[in-house]
This record gives C-alpha cells, structure tokens and sequence, in this order.
C-alpha cells in the first residue's frame, strides 16, 4: 500500500508530546525501516549553547521507534497507540552532536520481535554524514494512549 507521509500528523503516533517530542516527521515505513525526520530547534529542551546533547539522540531513536509502532496501531491494526520503554541500549557510537538548524534523518531497521521485544539497529544522518549509530530494544507495554 502506498502511504501519504506528508498528510500523517506524527502527534497521533506518538505517546509523548511537547516539548519532548524528538521527531517531526515520518518519512517511510515499511515491514523492517522505519525513517523520521528532525530539525534541531534552538528551543529544544535538550539544545544548551546550540548544540542537542547526546541524550536527545537516543531520544530521537526511541522516538522513531515509538513512531513506527504507532503507524502500525493506526493504520495498520487500527488501534490506540501503545506505550513503549526503552529496554536496552548497546554499542551506540556517537560520532558528533548536531547543532541548531541541522536536519537529523534517523532511520531503524528491525532485526527481530518477540514477546513484546523490538530489536532494531539505528542510524541517524546529517545530509550525507552519518553521526550516530548503535542498537536500541524497546519493550512493549499494554497501555494504550489515547489521543
């Protein structure tokens, strides 16, 4: 099925809300990628002297995540949203912290789901030049939002 990105607000896929919110779009989706988009605003709550720090990337990749398991309660499954929590994170290697004005493109490929596990490798981009790589589990809850 071809999905129309543009026209998805990515609020309804998302449990958390402003201004913790870490992605603005979703740019593909499909069984095993997920892509979002990000512009680095200097109101960020984690941008200190124009720079985003660290933590908002694994935010970021977290958030991704969130982003596809909502597109999947929605459109797919159509149900509530669910809540997710980081489980682990492992070998994540960040390269540099982007600065305001930059556009993250983060993308995550899942590598296996099982019992309420999401394995996924991430990566985050700038233009060309990759900043962040590493590997994130989220664990799945069974509350479902509301929104």
């Amino acid at each position: 099925m071809n999905w129309d990105f543009e026209k998805i607000d990515i609020h309804e896929l998302l449990p958390q809300q402003p201004p913790f919110v870490m992605v603005d779009k979703l740019l593909h989706f499909d069984e095993r990628v997920t892509t979002t988009a990000f512009e680095v605003r200097a109101g960020n709550i984690f941008v200190d002297n124009g720079i985003l720090n660290a933590c908002a990337l694994a935010e970021n990749i977290a958030q991704t995540c969130a982003a596809r398991l909502g597109f999947v309660n929605k459109y797919i499954l159509k149900r509530a949203i669910q809540l997710g929590f980081i489980g682990s994170i492992r070998n994540m290697e960040i390269l540099r912290t982007p600065i305001v004005g930059e556009q993250l493109t983060t993308t995550i490929t899942v590598r296996e789901e099982i019992m309420g596990l999401t394995l996924v490798d991430a990566t985050i981009i700038i233009g060309n030049e990759t900043i962040v790589t590493g590997e994130m589990k989220i664990a799945l809850s069974d509350i479902e939002m509301q929104n």
